[in-house]
């Protein structure tokens, strides 16, 4: 386990990293060959997907992997990059506030020094996203055990508004205020890409934006200029890495040509990445 000094000063190291008009670029890491490799790429931070995690554990996403298991493969990535780990726990791992807590305890144990914590609900017969006081309270209980721990974790609160349909610009300034004034440090507001959209969010959010791009999305270069703090991917590596891997196995078992896995890391150098590194 990393020890309390790192995990502070690692801590501290990921904070400064958000800074509007020069984000912090997260191409998102799912297990240890993947952090490794963001991380060789020239990665700042590693940040995980939470469904891409979920993905290589058997699981699918939204709140059906257990803690335990998520938080795991958090300590193995911890365990073999030398940059700050940020986690996304869903919406917490817990139903309550007092076991968000705990998994923020839990995260801290595990080496990582940031988390996205969601609004968004996915049992059957809710809203699609939480009521703010509960949200707000859930992050409250986040932001107060990282606290005593004496570790500050980038709390980077998630709304769901565009993603899943249930608000616009009006709607998440409004939550996003009721989730700074709980404690969170930036606004992760998934869906939006709209350049008007993006630099109205940057404006009246009074803390680190960061937006999830991918295909269709504006260049970083162009997300910086709107203000943004933060770029991810979310779970787009992940799902590029498993649709080459079907593309392969289809022409293997169909024309039983290779001709798919030509351009593939070469195998040295990725024994060599793996190379030296703690056995977990």
């Amino acid at each position: 386990m990393t020890n309390h000094d790192t995990l502070r000063d690692r801590a501290l190291a990921f904070r400064a990293l958000h800074i509007p008009g020069t984000p912090l670029v997260l191409p998102n890491a799912w297990d240890v060959t993947s952090a490794r490799i963001v991380e060789d790429a020239g990665a700042a931070a590693v940040a995980t997907t939470s469904a891409g995690l979920s993905w290589a554990l058997g699981s699918a996403d939204g709140d059906r992997l257990d803690r335990d298991r998520a938080l795991a493969a958090v300590a193995r990535i911890a365990e073999v990059v030398e940059v700050p780990v940020s986690a996304d726990v869903e919406t917490g791992y817990g139903k309550d506030p007092a076991a968000v807590g705990d998994t923020m305890r839990a995260v801290i144990e595990a080496g990582a020094v940031g988390v996205n914590i969601e609004d968004a609900l996915y049992e059957a017969g809710t809203g699609p996203l939480r009521p703010v006081a509960e949200q707000a309270g859930r992050i409250s209980a986040a932001r107060e055990a990282a606290d005593a721990a004496g570790v500050p974790v980038f709390v980077n609160a998630r709304i769901d508004t565009f993603l899943r349909g249930a608000g616009g610009v009006d709607l998440t300034l409004e939550r996003a205020a009721a989730f700074l004034a709980a404690g969170a440090d930036g606004i992760f507001v998934p869906g939006a890409v709209d350049p008007k959209t993006v630099e109205l969010l940057a404006e009246g959010i009074d803390a680190p934006l960061n937006v999830m791009a991918g295909p269709g999305a504006p260049p970083v270069a162009e997300l910086a200029s709107l203000g943004v703090a933060r770029v991810s991917v979310g779970s787009a590596v992940a799902q590029a890495v498993h649709a080459a891997t079907r593309l392969a196995a289809q022409e293997l078992l169909g024309a039983g040509t290779y001709d798919t896995l030509a351009g593939g890391l070469e195998f040295g150098e990725l024994n060599q990445l793996m190379a030296g590194r703690r056995n977990i």
